[in-house]
């Protein structure tokens, strides 16, 4: 749920599948616009205010089911940053898809295993991606009590002694880091 009291120019909305845990706000600020989507179906982008969004679709490889759910990442380009949600991918993606994700500036990966990326299988995907900034997801909290790991797991796995948490994080081209670095956020009891 959207705190009230944030006041948001546009959200971007991207559902994997209607679970509570696949759910993405993405909150840019821009002016408001009555521009609706549009989707170019030779490349399967749609632009929205600027905003390139491209779902790419992956397996699911930990999943028991005969017909494998389908999990899909989502790349978007605005204002010269790319961000990369990776929804909940589950194995270290093959070359051929990870080629597809070069230059990403801000990783969104879940790291809490179980059915998504361990410690370890997300610091390799991170050390093939090399973004500029990571945000860890889909991991233990007070909050979420599923069977995950902590982020505190994945931090130690990054090398990370301690990392305090963000209420939020605004950034642009011209201020990201030079090297890789954990962002963990906080969130809303």
């Amino acid at each position: 749920m959207l705190d009230d009291s944030i006041s948001v120019g546009s959200v971007v909305v991207l559902i994997r599948r209607l679970h509570v845990f696949s759910i993405f706000f993405l909150m840019i600020r821009r002016p408001p616009r009555s521009t609706q989507g549009r989707s170019s179906a030779a490349s399967d982008v749609y632009k929205r205010q600027g905003i390139f969004i491209a779902g790419i679709s992956t397996a699911q490889k930990k999943s028991k089911a005969a017909d494998l759910p389908r999990n899909t990442l989502y790349l978007l380009d605005f204002d010269g940053l790319t961000v990369c949600h990776l929804g909940s991918l589950d194995h270290v993606l093959p070359q051929t898809q990870l080629e597809t994700l070069s230059d990403v500036d801000i990783l969104l990966i879940p790291v809490g295993a179980n059915t998504t990326l361990n410690a370890n299988q997300a610091a390799e995907v991170i050390g093939l991606l090399e973004p500029k900034i990571v945000i860890p997801m889909h991991y233990k909290t007070r909050v979420v009590q599923a069977k995950l790991d902590p982020v505190s797991k994945f931090l130690k796995e990054m090398g990370i002694a301690d990392s305090s948490a963000r209420d939020s994080l605004e950034i642009d081209k011209g201020g990201l880091p030079s090297e890789t670095q954990v962002i963990v956020l906080n969130y809303k009891e």
